[in-house]
């Protein structure tokens, strides 16, 4: 008499490959998924050609066990090659962490490269302008493309900008090579750029961002070495909601006139209307004059980071409390200049406000700490200090 179980399992693999397909989509354990090709040859052609992602044990895109658990492993061409011609139809790619890939090692991309959307050469030493010309050609579909410290020039940029027209984010912070005249290719070439990473790019002024997309909306940009012009080029398409210029100290000492100015005005004029997160931490030669015109000129201002910004003083704290009337957090962690009328200021304005990051501020009396709590019930002051406030959106 036959097993009915053995019945049941032939039913199994004989039903056709888009319920196999659909069993393989539905199980969500990584365990399941490499259980279900162990089954037989064609369930493992189902696995590959169901999976949408790679990932490798160097890889540190995202951290996990395993990646800290193979600091040393590398990928080489032959290993690549092989992976991509057994998995198709991949949409998300990270060779991130893969340190001695070179170029060459891209070419399979020609043959299955072409569903990517998403791209990860994070710490990629040995990939340059070539390989990342290489990609963006085989590659037209991309839309995130990370090159997190690649040895990429101004040439794998314009080539990105001329392959991938739909590019959405993109990550080039600490690539030291690149100038405004590259990002100038990818603001013109891709017009749906929506979050660029830029920090610690020590050739970048931001005026590459000139005339770029509405759909531009986050900009991280710390430690960049921007200029008045460069901000306003940043915010110059009038989509910017989140913007990142955290570390950034430089001042303008004009020809004519006795007062010194720094490089954030323009974040007020006009153009950054739509802005909701403002990250200004360790700016610290921001003065009250460009805190007055974000304050007015950024009504839906909703996060504001400026920790250790050591100029903004009692005309500042009066505009933030006068002007942010949409503002719920506020980080003032080790300003030296906020003191007790400068609160007062925050405690009688900025009425949607619900936290308030707070610590080390020498000119700040328990006095007027404990009014503030009495009267302003309704926000939660908190010791901690937050280094990033960037939304979840992006780069995820």
């Amino acid at each position: 008499m036959e097993d009915p179980s053995c019945s049941g399992l032939t039913s199994i693999m004989h039903l056709p490959d888009d319920c196999l397909f659909f069993i393989f989509q539905w199980l969500d354990c990584t365990t399941d998924r490499e259980s279900f090709g162990l089954t037989c040859r064609r369930w493992l052609q189902i696995q590959n050609l169901s999976r949408r992602s790679l990932q490798f044990a160097c890889s540190f895109t995202h951290l996990s066990l395993s990646s800290l658990a193979h600091p040393n492993f590398n990928v080489s061409p032959f290993q690549l090659h092989r992976l991509l011609t057994r998995f198709q139809h991949l949409q998300s790619l990270s060779l991130s962490g893969c340190l001695y890939l070179p170029n060459s090692g891209l070419t399979p991309l020609q043959h299955y490269g072409s569903n990517l959307q998403a791209i990860h050469f994070d710490c990629c030493f040995s990939i340059t302008d070539h390989g990342v010309s290489l990609a963006a050609a085989a590659c037209p579909l991309l839309v995130v493309v990370s090159l997190y410290r690649c040895h990429v020039t101004d040439v794998g940029l314009e080539s990105l900008a001329n392959a991938c027209s739909g590019l959405k984010q993109l990550n080039l912070s600490h690539c030291s090579k690149i100038s405004d005249f590259g990002l100038g290719a990818l603001s013109r070439g891709c017009r749906q750029l929506q979050a660029v990473r830029i920090s610690f790019c020590s050739g970048l002024t931001g005026i590459g961002f000139r005339g770029c997309s509405s759909t531009l909306a986050y900009v991280e940009a710390e430690s960049c070495s921007l200029e008045p012009d460069g901000i306003e080029a940043i915010v110059s398409g009038g989509g910017i909601e989140y913007l990142d210029v955290s570390c950034i100290n430089k001042i303008i000492f004009p020809v004519k006139g006795p007062h010194i100015e720094d490089v954030f005005a323009a974040i007020g004029g006009g153009f950054a209307s739509s802005l909701r997160i403002l990250n200004f931490r360790m700016c610290r030669t921001v003065r009250d004059a460009s805190i007055l015109a974000i304050a007015k000129g950024c009504p839906q201002l909703q996060e504001w980071n400026l920790a250790l910004c050591h100029e903004v003083k009692i005309s500042g704290w009066m505009s933030i409390g006068t002007y942010c009337n949409k503002l719920e957090k506020l980080h003032v962690n080790r300003c030296r200049n906020l003191c007790d009328q400068g609160l007062l200021a925050l405690r009688n304005g900025c009425r949607q406000l619900s936290v308030l990051y707070m610590n080390g501020c020498v000119r700040l009396t328990s006095t007027a700490i404990e009014l503030f709590k009495f009267y302003r019930g309704d926000v939660n002051i908190k010791e901690e200090e937050v280094v990033c406030i960037a939304p979840s959106w992006a780069f995820r």
